[in-house]
């Protein structure tokens, strides 16, 4: 059983930067899909960024501001988030999973990313971005 938790959420303003880990306690595989997501009261979660090996996808959103990364010897998933703005504030949630077995790669990677359709997700970690 994979189990994920997010930390590093708080308040910031304008133009300023938060770093989010996500701690994970086992791993779905020796290459495990990545992702983070967030989402408001209200809208459905939306995705942020996906990681799966050395290649990662970015929402347009955030290009150029978030940086998403994962420190093997530590286990966690990182979302070095830069430049903040009020929109980006949210509750933000890592998830993990294999890739789909007739979609292997970093597409079956964005495959999950699209539905999404993680089988392990992360409590969340709230932001807000303070104008």
């Amino acid at each position: 059983q994979v189990q994920l938790m997010e930390s590093g959420g708080g308040s910031v303003q304008t133009g300023g930067s938060l770093t989010l880990s996500c701690s994970a306690s086992g791993s779905p595989s020796s290459r495990p899909c990545m992702a983070w997501f967030r989402q408001t009261p209200g809208n459905e979660r939306e995705g942020v960024a996906a990681l799966y090996g050395v290649k990662s996808y970015y929402d347009r959103s955030v290009t150029g501001r978030f940086i998403i990364s994962q420190d093997n010897a530590k286990n966690t998933l990182n979302l070095q988030m830069n430049s903040l703005k009020p929109e980006d504030t949210a509750m933000y949630f890592c998830a993990a999973d294999t890739v789909p077995t007739d979609a292997p790669g970093f597409l079956g990677c964005l495959t999950h990313y699209a539905k999404p359709d993680f089988k392990y997700w992360g409590q969340g970690t709230q932001v807000t971005v303070s104008s």
